[in-house]
């Protein structure tokens, strides 16, 4: 399965730890999730000039998706139901 992060971005499902909804204010957890990301090198963020709306948490790195974090979710299960 793959999802469709926004941007032309797109993963691997399987990779996928969480989705995660961001809005201001952004939590402290959540700060502190993109903040190690950055510093190690991971934090990719795929929004450009739209508004970061979801985190997702990958095996590979930290993404940051233009796209809410509910369509995320409900992309996501709906490829796992064709598999």
């Amino acid at each position: 399965m793959f999802l469709h992060l926004g941007n032309s971005k797109v993963i691997s499902g399987n990779s996928v730890i969480a989705i995660l909804n961001i809005e201001d204010p952004i939590s402290n957890d959540l700060q502190e999730i993109m903040e190690n990301a950055a510093l190690e090198r991971k934090l990719i963020n795929i929004s450009k000039n739209d508004k970061k709306k979801a985190l997702v948490i990958c095996d590979e790195g930290v993404y940051l998706s233009p796209i809410s974090s509910t369509t995320l979710y409900k992309r996501s299960i709906h490829h796992q139901k064709e598999v």
